[in-house]
């Protein structure tokens, strides 16, 4: 499991997320941690997609900043109904009232990143262990949302007139000043945040 950077980052949805992770009786999480995965590891990942063409974006997008990493345990009829509840990968197409339908904001940028089967979890979960130990749940921090807003809606409404070209500029400046709200990065990281959020409605 991942908390991509549009949930590692939006102190609200994160919060929620974490709450959503905690209430449920069907999975067992033996390992949490922050995590800056380097781009080796998501093109392996993600191999299946490299002959897409946003692959070069996906990559930065998930190594360009420390992600939450997670590993679970659940049956596979749990893991099923886990995933459902999660939502579709693309956020246009997610079921209403599933946790991407409430705070993905637009295609491909959708919370997290869950295993679709116990093979490829399997898969996964050895190929990122050669990178970073999964040694306890470090949950420090990820219910506190320090009172910041969750903008998913005006987000969601304000990438797509940008990736259609619908007042780009606009859009895209509006767009950093609310997901600047919702988090506390500050500096080079905040930069860096505000490229691969805005890369991803290009």
């Amino acid at each position: 499991m991942i908390f991509k950077p549009d949930a590692a980052y939006r102190l609200a949805v994160r919060a929620s997320i974490w709450r959503w992770l905690e209430a449920r009786d069907d999975l067992k999480l033996t390992g949490l941690r922050w995590f800056h995965p380097r781009a080796e590891l998501i093109e392996q990942h993600y191999d299946f997609l490299k002959e897409r063409p946003f692959f070069g974006w996906l990559v930065d997008f998930m190594s360009a900043l420390p992600v939450i990493v997670g590993r679970l345990e659940a049956e596979p009829a749990d893991l099923e109904r886990i995933r459902f509840d999660l939502g579709e990968t693309q956020i246009q197409k997610a079921r209403p009232g599933s946790l991407r339908e409430r705070y993905g904001i637009y295609g491909g940028v959708n919370c997290l990143h869950l295993s679709d089967s116990p093979e490829s979890g399997e898969r996964e979960s050895e190929l990122w262990s050669r990178y970073v130990k999964f040694e306890g749940v470090n949950s420090k921090g990820l219910a506190d949302s320090a009172g910041a807003p969750d903008h998913t809606y005006r987000l969601r409404s304000l990438a797509a007139q940008y990736s259609s070209g619908v007042h780009k500029q606009l859009a895209g400046e509006r767009m950093l000043e609310l997901l600047q709200e919702e988090t506390d990065l500050g500096g080079d990281r905040l930069q860096i945040y505000s490229r691969i959020m805005l890369g991803a409605f290009e």
